[in-house]
């Protein structure tokens, strides 16, 4: 199974990746990883990205995703994902569960005044919030104000696994 962790930046993908891949002991890999130098810098500078930015990074992560599939590894990959045409291009097999980590704008907001160290200028959160659409289909809808253990647990929880 790969399971995709997805929702805008501060809301816990990578913390609650991490847990849980732990948890699991599936590989972890944060899609930020994956960004061209010059979305890094974008984002570092409070510049949004465009469609046309994110297609090459969302390449990556599909090819990364199809490997993964044809390999039979269990993953878990925190990705804002923050449209549903992302998601449904991500989606290469029937393998791949979403789970969208929802928080209010607030207190994302928070967490992310308390980040050191990521590229992600903060001034970007209100765009974030405005690109976000509300997942359809099968996903599974965590609220992020808990603490991640209870997080974790709830997408355990939720996708019995």
């Amino acid at each position: 199974m790969i399971l995709v962790l997805f929702g805008v930046s501060g809301s816990g993908k990578t913390t609650i990746g991490r847990l849980l891949a732990k948890e699991l002991g599936w590989k972890f890999y944060d899609a930020d990883e994956f960004h061209p130098s010059s979305n890094v810098e974008k984002m570092g500078l409070g510049i949004p990205l465009t469609d046309s930015d994110r297609w090459p990074w969302l390449e990556k992560l599909r090819e990364l995703l199809r490997q993964s599939i044809a390999r039979k590894e269990n993953l878990v990959l925190a990705c804002s994902a923050l449209k549903q045409k992302y998601r449904d291009y991500l989606q290469v097999s029937e393998e791949i569960r979403w789970s969208y980590l929802k928080g209010e704008h607030q207190l994302i907001a928070h967490r992310l005044e308390q980040r050191r160290g990521h590229f992600m200028n903060p001034n970007l959160l209100r765009d974030q919030f405005e690109t976000l659409g509300e997942p359809k289909g099968n996903v599974v809808i965590v609220d992020v104000e808990a603490d991640p253990t209870t997080v974790v647990q709830r997408i355990r929880d939720k996708l019995q696994i």
